[in-house]
């Protein structure tokens, strides 16, 4: 199979037209026995062979065991790999989470990251989430002095309000955006993408097959781990799971008429966003990763996008996304910085 590349943001990071999310690996959609390192890396190394190059990971994930795994994935194979990581969520020993954008934090943190991954630079570094108590010009200027240094190639920024986009981008050219933007999740449609091209930066949706759920493997609750983060999103609960499973159906019904996966509909339909647009679904299982590498053959005409506005609409799904919320349930500031 041969891979396309995609250039993101106007200082150009050329990777792969569709990346690899390994959150799910570590983190957050089940531990214990979900957990099985070896076939992660032969996702990873799957990935790889597939022309897949552009790997995103985080210091939040696991914490830090993510970026370790990542590492070990990829020893042998650095100059194959476009790696982008992420900093700002730190996690206490009660659960607590805390965010820091304060510049000796941000030295820090990418420092421990460039150690926990086995590599000397990172090719894409972002801010994971924004700290309110830093101005975000000191942080991206912190970050700037790692790209004088060598130590990181392009910055991004994730879950960035337009005006935070802005002041960031007058400091130092922010190449990438990622936030979560699906069939599932269209918000950033209204203001936060049309900033983002504005600027020059490119969008790398996260969550692009809307949790799993758009791919009609999720049908009960059941099918989650019993400490699987999504149980306590609205979108997996009660009536409204239901409620967008009905949607899904549709989406899956559209997806047989033109010979793909509800998964693979769904991740065209994001690819067909522009080609600024580098979706990084992620996966933990070889055979999935194929799945989703196959959407980058399906190609959608003004009226097969037509008839899946038609089906599934804006406001189709039920129920508050609340990624967000989920993802920093319990985030406090620093008190650095100012």
């Amino acid at each position: 199979m041969s891979i396309a590349t995609r250039r993101l943001g106007t200082p150009g990071l050329e990777v792969s037209a569709q990346g690899l999310g390994c959150m799910g690996m570590s983190a957050f959609y089940g531990t214990g026995e979900e957990r099985d390192d070896a076939t992660s890396i032969a996702t990873i190394h799957r990935a790889l062979d597939l022309g897949i190059t552009f790997l995103d990971t985080s210091d939040a994930y696991g914490p830090h065991t993510n970026e370790e795994l990542v590492g070990r994935a990829i020893r042998g194979r650095r100059d194959q790999v476009q790696l982008a990581t992420k900093f700002g969520i730190l996690f206490g020993g009660n659960g607590e989470r805390t965010l820091r954008g304060d510049p000796a934090y941000v030295r820090q943190a990418c420092e421990a990251s460039l150690r926990r991954l086995g590599v000397d630079h990172v090719d894409l570094y972002y801010l994971h989430r924004v700290d309110p108590m830093v101005p975000i010009e000191e942080t991206i200027g912190a970050m700037a002095e790692l790209v004088a240094e060598g130590r990181v190639r392009h910055l991004g920024v994730s879950e960035a309000a337009p005006e935070t986009l802005r002041r960031a981008s007058a400091v130092h050219p922010i190449t990438a955006l990622q936030s979560e933007w699906s069939l599932w999740s269209r918000d950033v449609e209204d203001e936060v993408v049309p900033t983002a091209r504005e600027l020059g930066i490119g969008i790398v949706p996260y969550s692009p097959l809307g949790r799993g759920f758009l791919t009609g493997q999720i049908t009960s609750p059941d099918d989650l781990a019993p400490d699987d983060f999504r149980r306590s999103n609205p979108r997996f609960m009660g009536e409204n799971f239901q409620r967008n499973l009905d949607v899904v159906a549709r989406v899956r019904e559209l997806a047989e008429q033109k010979g793909c996966t509800a998964a693979q509909l769904a991740l065209a339909w994001v690819h067909a966003r522009g080609d600024d647009v580098v979706p990084i679904p992620g996966t933990k299982n070889p055979a999935r990763l194929e799945e989703n590498a196959g959407a980058l053959g399906v190609t959608l005409g003004a009226a097969d996008l037509a008839r899946i506005e038609e089906v599934a609409p804006r406001a189709a799904f039920a129920g508050e996304r609340s990624a967000f919320a989920a993802f920093n349930a319990g985030v406090t500031p620093s008190r650095r910085g100012g």
